[in-house]
């Protein structure tokens, strides 16, 4: 009996131990980051390039500012395992910003083998573009807070065993809430639709095709915003819509099934659908690399097939609307190591045709597509910042008190260079200009242009330290004349034990 106590004591003991070695290992790696930055200007917003694609963390007021502080263990910290652990929390108290106290970043995810599941709000990286140099994707950017979410994801290419990495594939899956109630209520004016409590969800796969050297990437990018309380106003009457809730609400997001409750004999699916068909082509060299992309936005089933069938007639819809860009990487020149040049058409829209039947007109051809708005909801934007391209105008510009994009038809010309001529500087250079028709529901007496430039340089300090300086601007009537400066001071470095 002595014995038998003495093992169990001896293996509660060896287990204790070991339980707390493995939690204690869960403080290794732990990352701090915290940053000061400020901006200064003049005009009636912030330049472009210095709010835009920095997940949602910018104000588009000339000055503003904010402290950033950051603990996070990411999950390469158990490279070495088959399971892995990370977490992070990211807080800024912030002037001049839709809200004071915002918390950026607070998640927890796990990792088996190369599967991951994350629960809560994190910045995900954007796919199969530069995410320093590119305007961004136009499904799911970087220019908007990260919704809290449950999601599942392969993040890095799994090559399919047996086909010597001829094939690999990348993908993810993800439901989430949305968290700028009091931001609609606040902004909206008197008399202008807002939802409150919308869910989110997105999906994405990809494929990739080749040896190392000469590879093919496709993929397939879709998002919905459902469910919440939508309330409009008809004919100057406030309208309450109770959207689709439960288990069948997300199953119909989730297979683009289902109709709104505004639909009638004309039913779609259950809430704002929209996605990107993407697809790059990588040639990789000893002295260069370059990549070549293209992104082409849809609203509905009709631009994502290309095709609509009404009265026995097929409709073919062409391939107007995209995203068009390359990036050129070279490895053995520091003073110019990357260039990105982009070119973006969203004019078309399916057509300036009519959606539905009539009674004089016996066809539904569903044209005017309305890139990022939608009937219900306030479209594909989150606290005022759209959640794809940041050269769709953002509601936050809007100074009558709509949600909605003013300028989604529209032309562009990108382009991107950075590079590292010393050591521990890097600097980037931006310039865009954009041609804007508005909407098919909003067409200014002439088209609008604008000019934004950018320049910044940021260098390594010794202990984890670091500045950043830019300056930008804005020339046109789209976004007005804006000029502004922006200056950041951070700190990163590793916890000791």
């Amino acid at each position: 009996m002595m014995r038998r106590l003495l093992a169990i004591i001896a293996f509660c003991w060896c287990a204790g131990e070991a339980l707390a070695q493995e939690a204690w290992k869960l403080g290794d790696s732990l990352q701090y980051h915290v940053e000061l930055q400020g901006t200064v200007g003049s005009g009636d917003h912030s330049p472009l390039w210095l709010n835009a694609n920095k997940y949602g963390l910018s104000s588009l007021k000339p000055s503003s500012g904010y402290v950033r502080g950051a603990v996070e263990r990411p999950l390469s910290a158990d490279d070495g395992r088959k399971w892995g652990l990370g977490y992070g929390v990211d807080v800024a108290v912030a002037a001049g910003f839709t809200s004071t106290l915002i918390v950026q970043q607070a998640y927890v995810e796990g990792r088996w083998l190369k599967g991951v599941l994350t629960i809560g709000a994190k910045e995900q990286p954007m796919e199969l573009k530069n995410k320093e140099l590119s305007t961004g994707s136009q499904t799911l950017g970087i220019n908007a807070r990260p919704v809290p979410q449950v999601r599942i994801a392969l993040p890095e290419y799994w090559a399919i065993p047996g086909l010597h990495n001829w094939l690999a594939l990348k993908g993810h899956i993800a439901f989430g809430k949305t968290t700028d109630n009091k931001w609609q209520k606040n902004f909206v004016a008197p008399g202008n639709r807002y939802t409150q409590g919308t869910l989110y969800h997105s999906k994405a796969g990809y494929v990739k095709i080749g040896p190392k050297n000469i590879s093919l990437e496709l993929g397939l990018e879709m998002a919905t915003q459902f469910g919440g309380t939508s309330y409009t106003y008809e004919n100057g009457v406030e309208k309450t819509y109770e959207n689709e809730q439960g288990f069948k609400a997300f199953t119909n997001a989730l297979f683009l099934s289902g109709a709104d409750a505004t639909d009638g004999n004309f039913k779609n699916a259950a809430g704002n659908h929209l996605g990107s068909w993407v697809a790059r082509f990588n040639i990789d060299q000893p002295a260069w690399n370059l990549g070549i992309y293209a992104d082409q936005f849809f609203e509905d089933h009709s631009m994502l097939t290309h095709n609509n069938k009404s009265g026995g007639k097929h409709y073919w819809y062409g391939f107007k609307d995209m995203l068009l860009g390359a990036e050129l990487k070279l490895k053995r020149n520091p003073w110019l190591n990357t260039i990105v040049v982009e070119y973006i058409h969203t004019k078309y829209q399916a057509g300036p045709v009519y959606h539905d039947e009539t009674e004089n007109i016996k066809y539904q051809i569903s044209g005017r597509d309305n890139y990022y708005n939608h009937h219900l909801y306030t479209g594909w934007q989150h606290w005022g910042q759209v959640m794809g391209n940041p050269l769709y105008l953002s509601p936050l510009y809007n100074e009558d008190g709509k949600i909605e994009v003013k300028h989604n038809r529209f032309v562009g010309w990108h382009l991107g260079l950075s590079g590292e001529p010393i050591s521990q500087l890097h600097y980037r250079v931006l310039a865009t200009w954009q041609k804007s028709y508005g909407t098919y529901y909003y067409l200014p007496i002439n088209p609008e242009e604008n000019l934004s430039l950018l320049a910044e340089a940021s260098y390594g300090l010794k202990k984890g330290w670091s500045v950043k300086g830019a300056v930008a601007m804005d020339k046109g009537k789209l976004r007005g004349d804006n000029f502004g400066v922006q200056l950041s001071v951070a700190k990163t470095g590793l916890f000791k034990r």
